[in-house]
């Protein structure tokens, strides 16, 4: 069938599935944009590339599926570089499209010319600048199976104007075959024998789920081997909901930031099985005293990481639902000894909602907000303080309903990650819980949410202040407070009605309850703002560790 680039770009999306795309058009990209008119996928007109990359990996996250973003050339480009990182460092399946100057003219700076598959090398699974047109169906049948498979990640696929205006025979392939690209999802039986020996022969296991496990899917395989052999489970930032933080045997969040009884059981396991995840410096502190009684088992697709942060005894590369279903199928089975008793005990330990005097408490605001929310809420958060009171507080009951830009750390990312949450699961109640710092890193993105009339449920937890940067300031430097007061900020509830938003402001603690009664039962988008306490803090934590070295994991 003969047709140009263009349509050969929007004909290759459709036959991927994709029913929506993040974008902002411009010279270099007006033909696809013709072209996508002209069919049935919707597209969102954000108010910043970068949020287009945040918007699909939104998407990306709650459904499940490959997120799909596009810019033109040059700044449009360039300004999407900061998501795709993002979405690097979190691995979330995303395509992104960039338009490029003609291709006779790369190469010679012309205008609006970046070079955007160098540009983000660093951070994307694989990028094409496509030379011929008839590369085209190829080219995007191998992005999306990239991107999607193995260690999800960004594939970004750089289109010159003039190849977007060839014209092509187009014949989409059925089949992708990648030399060199053969990602393993079964572990070695060797290796899941020795997990099982491994496990017969503890004391005190440990499971400990990241993002891995989200993107697996793998919930169900890790409760059953949970309760089988009676250990209970402990999760990164980014692995909060692949295990009902309601079970019985979920401890919570470990980490600098996170729970006693996490961290407890981190010292005392004599085994400790890490499931899909990379055990970066927020989940370990100092690697050298992580675990130090403990043998570790790591299962992880991505074979770079295991031993990359943390030594394993038992090194196992493999998809984790594909290699626990295989382990499952074993005769394996433990005596609990009293290591279970022990970790409830430790889930006693008061941890504690602080005294906050100058403002609302956020920490009772989040865990408030946790007994009030439909089980199958999505809870976006932006980056900061709220972020770890979320990940300690909010009890996330189901996978991917926890979403937050853990490993790049990205302020404005909760707001378009918000949209492409509710855009990908309508059905579902959309909770963006985000500081007034972050808010206004992507604030025109509130003309998106009307734009598209997704009801997305923000709440500011607003303490005029960047929050950690100002703890830092306060733990390190002696309290000497520079460039962290948000002076100058809008009034939010004004702000949310120039915006066409239902807005309201709470400020007295007996009005937490109905701020977030008000803010659930809205139909529509809606800003509530929590004045909360600026001297309020996420360390010390009750039970842990405040010393220096503790709090320079902050920064």
């Amino acid at each position: 069938m003969k047709m140009t680039g263009a349509e050969a770009v929007v004909r290759a999306l459709e036959l991927e599935g994709v029913d929506t795309i993040f974008g902002y058009p411009g010279g270099a990209v007006t033909h696809i944009y013709d072209a996508l008119g002209r069919s049935s996928i919707h597209h969102v007109l954000v108010r910043n590339e970068q949020a287009a990359a945040h918007g699909a990996n939104g998407y990306a996250r709650a459904t499940g599926k490959v997120g799909v973003c596009i810019s033109t050339s040059g700044p449009g480009a360039t300004n999407m570089i900061t998501g795709i990182a993002t979405a690097y460092m979190d691995s979330i399946p995303i395509v992104a499209i960039t338009g490029q100057v003609p291709l006779s003219m790369v190469g010679r700076d012309v205008f609006q010319e970046a070079d955007i598959t160098g540009a983000t090398e660093p951070f994307t699974k694989y990028s094409y600048l496509v030379r011929n047109p008839g590369d085209l169906p190829r080219i995007f049948k191998e992005a999306f199976h990239i991107a999607s498979t193995g260690r999800p990640g960004p594939v970004l696929i750089d289109i010159p104007k003039d190849i977007a205006m060839a014209t092509l025979d187009f014949k989409y392939p059925t089949e992708v075959n990648l030399r060199g690209y053969r990602p393993t999802y079964m572990g070695h039986p060797g290796q899941i024998k020795r997990m099982i020996r491994a496990i017969e022969e503890s004391c005190r296991p440990l499971i400990c789920v990241g993002g891995g496990a989200v993107s697996s899917d793998a919930t169900e395989e890790i409760m059953e081997l949970a309760e089988r052999i009676k250990a209970p489970v402990a999760s990164t930032l980014m692995g909060i909901g692949a295990f009902p933080g309601d079970h019985h045997l979920s401890l919570g969040f470990l980490g600098q930031h996170g729970v006693y009884a996490a961290n407890r059981a981190v010292e005392e396991a004599d085994l400790l099985i890490l499931l899909g995840a990379r055990m970066g410096d927020r989940a370990t502190g100092k690697a050298e005293e992580f675990a130090q009684k403990a043998k570790v088992i790591h299962v992880d697709i991505d074979p770079a990481e295991i031993g990359k942060n943390i030594g394993p005894n038992i090194p196992i590369v493999g998809d984790i639902k594909t290699t626990l279903r295989e382990l499952l199928q074993k005769d394996i089975e433990r005596n609990d000894w009293g290591w279970l008793s022990r970790a409830r005990e430790w889930k006693q330990v008061y941890e504690g909602l602080g005294d906050c005097h100058k403002g609302l408490n956020p920490m009772e605001i989040i865990k408030t907000l946790s007994d009030m929310v439909p089980e199958n809420t999505i809870l976006v958060t932006d980056v900061g303080q709220h972020q770890i009171w979320a990940g300690r507080y909010y009890k996330t009951r189901r996978p991917r309903a926890f979403l937050t830009s853990g490993g790049l750390g990205t302020m404005g990312y909760g707001l378009p990650a918000a949209l492409g949450a509710k855009l990908g699961c309508r059905d579902k109640e959309v909770v963006l819980l985000i500081g007034d710092g972050g808010l206004q890193m992507n604030l025109a993105e509130l003309a998106t949410l009307v734009q598209e009339g997704a009801p997305v449920k923000i709440m500011i937890l607003n303490n005029g202040y960047l929050g950690m940067v100002r703890e830092i300031q306060e733990k390190i430097h002696g309290g000497r407070y520079y460039q962290t007061r948000m002076e100058g900020n809008p009034d939010f509830v004004k702000l949310a009605d120039a915006y066409g938003i239902k807005g309201f402001r709470v400020e007295n603690q007996e009005k937490i309850e109905w701020g977030i009664k008000k803010l659930l039962s809205w139909n529509g988008p809606i800003i509530g703002e929590f004045v909360i306490d600026p001297t309020a803090n996420v360390i010390p934590i009750q039970g842990g560790k405040d010393d220096e070295a503790h709090i320079r994991g902050i920064g």
